[in-house]
């Protein structure tokens, strides 16, 4: 279904509800928003196919600007709202945005990029600044009725790689109408596993500018729910508001877990956590003590599931079948799971290999056929290159993560990105970036450098090399700490053993992490 057709059906009732300030959009006034943003979009020249880029922190804009693209045809690329101005302005030219979408929270970035992309259409929520429209202003002179050509338009989301430039998956429009057209293979999927439906709260803690909960969130509107979204994540704050709201579905990563758990036990024991039904995670490894503890205190309402931005696979786990296989991420119900060697064989039972997909959805990285193929094998299975093996029972275990990336947090860090910046400052001979354990966040950023000159292998160059870093990176990406090493691990070729390095740092990941 559509939100627009619940705004027929329920109109006063509450389609979001923004968790701090407890402003409420109803399903009427989501539909009249998204219709004004959509006419918004048609008089601004953009037709279907066309891209808007949206660069928010969670406020009460984000969704109606995110259904009125939608339903106007359009592919919406939502961008981290902690990237610098260099790293969003390559994304939006990237994904060829005709029109981009910020606010005045997003300060010094936004105000650079006015004058660093003069001839992309801009507009600007709570607040003003030189080289943007006033959005609201816009869209109140819209009308809110639906545009007359009216069709399904969809994320277009961007995923690093190892040569650390990010890259866009996109999926092809579906044509047809906006409602009663082809099924979304991930509402099915959460009606199925989680019994999303018109009676779901949804409490949503994470950014959207996030693949899941963008596409949760939407969901929740198709199936007439109401979701609660936080403008940020606090550990306490999200207990209270799971307990105001009844919250029946939620989302988290595991991190938010360990922050939750570590909170004093009076604390935790102050909320009443016995409305949910179904608290599902993923993004990241949650580490087997963490979630044990999550269940004796939830109950077996955690779900997990393994997939990518790409879409291209889903497997999914309850938490009964992970008591019995502790450390799964389960079986495949989207795509057939396959683990392939590197001779290009399927291994057996317990044996460790690349994972791939067969049937499942079709993607392509945006301007990179390259970096498409290379997601393929011969048979035409896909690949997010992660590591893995399957037990006898056919769930799948993930042993390794797509060429070292770090998850941090819930947040995919691509360790080339910071290579790239440290490899040219001029007292760096060469670097690695790694990530190692983290008790709250999984994992953090390190680099191992090796100095031009030993001598400067000190705490003052350390700290010189972090800030060198942050000046052209987001801090996330940024190492949290600098190593020295008198020659790093590289083969005559110049491949560089990286897991020579990690291993040093992590040896029995399981005791280390919590």
């Amino acid at each position: 279904m559509h939100p627009s057709v619940h705004a027929q059906t329920q109109p006063d009732k509450p389609a979001y509800i923004m968790a701090g300030s407890g402003e409420t959009v109803t399903y009427r006034q989501l539909e009249q928003r998204s219709n004004q943003a959509a006419q918004l979009f048609r008089k601004m020249n953009m037709q279907v196919g066309d891209t808007v880029a949206i660069f928010m922190e969670n406020n009460v804009h984000y969704l109606p600007v995110c259904v009125a693209a939608q339903r106007a045809g359009l592919y919406f690329t939502c961008i981290s709202s902690r990237l610098t101005t260099g790293e969003v302005e390559y994304i939006v030219g990237d994904c060829a945005a005709k029109a981009f979408i910020s606010s005045g929270q997003m300060g010094d970035v936004a105000r650079e990029l006015a004058s660093r992309m003069p001839s992309i259409q801009k507009l600007m929520f709570g607040g003003r600044m030189d080289g943007y429209a006033g959005a609201e202003d816009a869209l109140k002179t819209m009308p809110d009725t639906p545009v007359a050509d009216e069709t399904p338009g969809t994320d277009m989301l961007y995923s690093s790689g190892t040569t650390g430039r990010p890259k866009g998956v996109k999926r092809p429009l579906t044509g047809g109408p906006l409602v009663g057209g082809a099924p979304n293979p991930l509402s099915m999927l959460v009606k199925m596993l989680y019994g999303f439906d018109e009676n779901t709260v949804y409490l949503s803690p994470a950014p959207l500018y996030h693949a899941a909960p963008l596409r949760y969130n939407l969901s929740v509107l198709g199936f007439g729910g109401t979701s609660i979204v936080m403008e940020h994540f606090d550990p306490e704050q999200a207990l209270a508001t799971l307990q105001k709201y009844r919250t029946t579905h939620s989302q988290w990563v595991p991190t938010m877990f360990v922050r939750m758990l570590k909170l004093p036990e009076d604390v935790r024991r102050k909320y009443d956590a016995s409305s949910m039904k179904v608290a599902i995670h993923a993004a990241a490894p949650c580490p087997i003590p963490v979630k044990r503890q999550m269940i004796d205190w939830w109950g077996p309402v955690i779900y997990e599931y393994y997939a990518g931005t790409e879409g291209n696979g889903f497997c999914a786990i309850t938490s009964p079948e992970w008591l019995a296989h502790p450390g799964s991420v389960g079986k495949a119900l989207l795509g057939e799971l396959h683990i392939v060697g590197e001779d290009g064989n399927e291994c057996g039972v317990g044996e460790s290999g690349t994972i791939y997909f067969a049937n499942g959805p079709e993607f392509s990285y945006h301007n990179d056929p390259k970096k498409t193929a290379e997601a393929r094998n011969a048979k035409g299975w896909s690949t997010l290159g992660d590591v893995g093996y399957v037990d006898k029972d056919g769930y799948l275990y993930l042993t390794d993560r797509k060429a070292f990336m770090i998850i941090s947090g819930g947040v995919n860090i691509y360790p080339q990105e910071a290579e790239n910046i440290l490899i040219n400052h001029p007292r760096v001979a060469d670097v690695a970036v790694i990530g190692v354990p983290n008790e709250d966040f999984g994992e953090e950023v390190k680099a191992v450098v090796q100095p031009m000159n030993w001598a400067d292998a000190t705490p003052a160059l350390a700290e010189d090399l972090m800030a060198y870093c942050r000046e052209h990176l987001s801090a996330i990406k940024c190492p949290r700490s600098v190593d020295f090493e008198r020659e790093l691990p590289r083969h005559p070729t110049g491949k560089l053993y990286k897991r020579l390095i990690r291993d040093r740092y992590w040896g029995n990941r399981d005791s280390k992490i919590v």
